[in-house]
């Protein structure tokens, strides 16, 4: 008898252990393993075709109280009382590069590397002052004629007028004939010891004028270079939540800080990270909109902010000592057509105005000056317009200029889109769409946050096809690896839509100069739009893709600098885009 009991009480005992096995195993079960950051190098993306890696990239200690995705996109929040040491959602500092990438990298940061003074603080009476300092021409006197070459030599003082020892300030230079509406931008040379040199080009007859600003001392450059790497919070996002009556807004960005739980909003295709600090009652897929939330203020010490003066030392002109132009005679040409071509592609200048009008020294450039000329040469295409609001102004041009093209109301919030406007009669589809976050727009629909990677990869492709593509500005606050991995995605899919489709026509718009102030420079300087330009120019170099310089376009230009250029400017945008999807027969 006592032996059934011992027996029996041997069963419930193990039974007991054996559900206490059980339990522990799915409670752990509960608790999915959360892949690591790697992520497929450039050449295993494209062996996988259309194979999308669909998991979220984030470190093992990063895991507690966000969000994990599963292959069909369902989200499920994980525990919240897990304890944890969280890190940064860097999503830049978590890349995995190939070789291959990780030499470009380095050598796209190496070309743009920018000269430090030689005192890691310097007090600002002995920084760059533009009054004190001036510039010469090179043997003002000379017999000059179109096609020779100028050169001014820059002098840059401080503010008790002693010569400046070594380089860095940022500088921006043309020549002009405003009776002529003529000009064009000059190429800067830094020899490091506070002296430049700048070259130009002379390409019409006539008196031209020399302009040199100091857009920026080497003091500021240096606040601008650490606000890039340690602020890159300092233009903030926002998303908004929404479940019935009851909603909630959070903080967004590439990065945020750890500590809390976060909603990740990595794309699934390309990689790009996203995150969102996550509601408190709601879960992560309530998500309804984007938007820009602000700019954060005091960044800058006392002594810091003296740097970023207006009136003294963002974009001011630099005098000349002696002359400050020279007479050009015509160059005894039968050819005058050609006189101003060059034959290698990355010539400086590109391109000059001449009677307000942009003359390319790269591609022949047809003036579309009637609506009837843009209707012959888009008739029967879709063109995709894909970036930010400098290209939507390509969009507005168009659409107001060209009469049968009429936009069809979408729906879309105003200055956002997407937007679409179509010519029935001629067959034309024209298509605007912003490219996804960081964008600092008003209210972004969560259901039209579209990368253009993404975008690209979805379009057939043909001589019918013509795509234009911007994107700069919304980048400028960011350390450039973020950039480097958005253009990395981007060429992909362009190498990838050319490779399929070889006669699409595919024309990108490079950055513009724009008027700037104190608390402008910190966000949208030129001197960050010159450096995220120049990545962009060698990394779809070789690539049979079309530039617009929209750059030298501002720079040359005798209206003030503004981030949407003035429509003559646009006007002519609008002539070199065109000059590439309906080339002149010449």
């Amino acid at each position: 008898m006592w032996r059934d009991s011992f027996r029996l009480q041997l069963f419930c005992l193990l039974m007991a252990v054996l559900a206490v096995v059980v339990l522990v195993h799915n409670f752990f079960q509960l608790e999915p393993k959360v892949p690591t950051t790697e992520e497929p190098t450039e050449n295993q993306k494209l062996s996988l075709g259309n194979l999308h890696w669909k998991q979220q990239h984030l470190d093992d200690d990063t895991v507690s109280g966000s969000n994990w995705i599963t292959e069909n996109n369902v989200q499920h929040s994980l525990s919240q009382t897990a304890k944890t040491t969280r890190k940064p959602y860097c999503g830049y500092t978590q890349q995995t590069l190939s070789k291959r990438e990780q030499a470009e990298q380095e050598s796209l940061l190496a070309a743009i590397q920018w000269p430090k003074p030689p005192d890691g603080k310097i007090a600002f009476a002995q920084s760059t002052d533009p009054t004190h300092s001036d510039f010469v021409i090179v043997k003002p006197s000379r017999f000059f004629k179109v096609g020779d070459q100028l050169e001014v030599l820059v002098r840059m003082k401080d503010f008790q007028g002693k010569p400046k020892q070594y380089g860095g300030d940022y500088l921006q230079a043309r020549i002009h004939s405003p009776g002529l509406k003529a000009g064009a931008a000059g190429r800067i040379v830094d020899c490091h010891n506070g002296l430049y040199k700048v070259f130009f080009t002379l390409l019409w007859p006539g008196e031209v004028k020399v302009s040199v600003s100091l857009v920026h001392p080497s003091e500021a450059i240096q606040v601008l270079m650490r606000l890039r790497e340690e602020r890159p919070d300092r233009v903030y996002f926002k998303s908004s939540f929404k479940s019935g009556r009851y909603s909630e807004t959070t903080e967004c960005n590439v990065c945020l800080p750890g500590g809390l739980p976060v909603c990740n909003f990595t794309d699934l295709y390309t990689g790009e990270p996203w995150f969102c600090y996550k509601p408190r009652k709601l879960s992560c897929a309530s998500r309804i909109s984007h938007a820009k939330g602000g700019y954060l203020k005091g960044l800058l010490t006392r002594e810091e902010s003296l740097f970023f003066q207006s009136d003294v030392n963002i974009k001011r002109p630099i005098p000349s000592s002696g002359p400050d132009s020279v007479i050009v005679k015509p160059k005894a040409f039968t050819d005058l057509s050609s006189m101003d071509r060059a034959e290698d592609p990355t010539a400086s200048p590109s391109g000059y105005y001449y009677e307000d009008q942009w003359r390319s020294r790269t591609h022949w450039i047809h003036n579309f000056n009637k609506s009837d000329d843009i209707t012959e040469c888009l008739q029967g295409k879709v063109i995709h317009l894909f970036g930010d609001s400098t290209i939507r102004q390509w969009f507005e041009y168009l659409t107001a200029f060209v009469p049968d093209l009429v936009e069809f109301n979408l729906g879309s919030p105003k200055n956002v889109g997407p937007f679409m406007s179509v010519d029935l009669k001629h067959n034309i589809l024209l298509k605007f769409r912003c490219h996804g976050p960081p964008i600092r727009f008003s209210t972004v629909f969560s259901s039209e946050l579209r990368y253009i990677a993404n975008e690209l990869n979805s379009i057939v492709g043909g001589r019918n096809t013509v795509i234009a593509i911007t994107i700069w500005s919304h980048f400028s606050t960011f350390p450039v690896e973020v950039y480097i991995r958005r253009l990395r995605n981007i060429r992909r899919a362009v190498v990838q839509l050319l490779d399929r489709s070889p006669k699409t026509s595919i024309v990108i718009r490079t950055a513009n100069v724009q008027e700037l102030g104190p608390e402008v420079s910190l966000f949208n300087s030129d001197w960050y739009s010159f450096q995220l330009d120049s990545v962009m120019r060698r990394m779809f170099s070789g690539i049979a893709v079309h530039f617009v310089d929209a750059w030298e376009m501002s720079v040359a230009h005798y209206l003030p600098h503004n981030l949407h250029p003035n429509e003559i400017i646009v006007k002519n945008q609008i002539d070199a885009f065109l000059s590439y999807v309906c080339p002149l027969q010449t």
